[in-house]
C-alpha cells in the first residue's frame, strides 16, 4: 500500500462546532478518504486519502453540507 496522500482545500461558510461536523462526515463518506480534519476559523479543511482525490467529489461532499468549497490550499 502506497503512503495516504493529503489534500487541503478552502471551504467558506463554516462558523461553528455543527459546520465542522457536517462537513466532516459528508467528506468522509467518500471512497478512499481516511482521515478529515476542518478548521473552522481557517476556513480549511484537510483531506487524507488512499488515492488521488476528485475534486468535484470533494467539492459535492462540501456542497451537501451546505458550505462552499472554493479551491485547494
Amino acid at each position: 500500500m502506497s503512503d495516504p496522500l493529503t489534500t487541503e482545500y478552502h471551504v467558506s461558510g463554516m462558523t461553528c462546532g455543527h459546520c465542522e461536523n457536517a462537513v466532516k462526515e459528508e467528506v468522509s463518506a467518500l471512497d478512499t478518504v481516511i482521515d478529515v480534519q476542518v478548521d473552522v476559523p481557517a476556513g480549511r479543511v484537510t483531506v487524507t486519502s488512499t488515492t488521488p482525490l476528485d475534486d468535484t467529489r470533494v467539492r459535492e461532499a462540501v456542497d451537501e453540507a451546505d458550505y462552499e468549497l472554493t479551491g485547494q490550499v
